[in-house]
């Protein structure tokens, strides 16, 4: 029987989470999360289980309320990157979960680099 979307989505993410573990133990983590509607992400820091910095297309600062695409993607990675590098954060590992690095996912991390975050 062949797998669902969800379930296909479920372990690529579980791999992709798996993977980044082992290769970028004590280094924060960027995690992007993308509806229909919005995207966010998150800085985290999994030794001590905290979120460092957050950026989301529902803030009306960044002009995007309502507005999920490539632009909106790229001003929440705009926003992210200056957020951690007043958290101090200068490299982190992006973690697309099961998304793939494709469209609004790629802007954004396309666009945190740009203004200067290491991922």
């Amino acid at each position: 029987m062949a797998l669902s979307k969800r379930e296909l989505f479920q372990k690529r993410r579980l791999r992709v989470r798996n993977k980044l573990r082992k290769v970028n133990a004590g280094r924060a983590r960027l995690s992007v999360h993308r509806s229909n509607k919005n995207i966010s992400v998150q800085l985290i820091d999994d030794v001590q289980g905290v979120t460092l910095a957050s950026a989301s297309s529902l803030e009306k600062d960044l002009g995007v309320v309502g507005k999920n695409n490539v632009e909106a993607a790229a001003k929440v990675g705009q926003a992210i990157a200056e957020r951690a590098k007043k958290a101090g954060v200068d490299e982190a590992y992006f973690d697309r979960g099961g998304f793939l690095f494709h469209g609004k996912v790629k802007a954004l991390a396309d666009a945190a680099r740009e203004a200067g975050l290491k991922i």
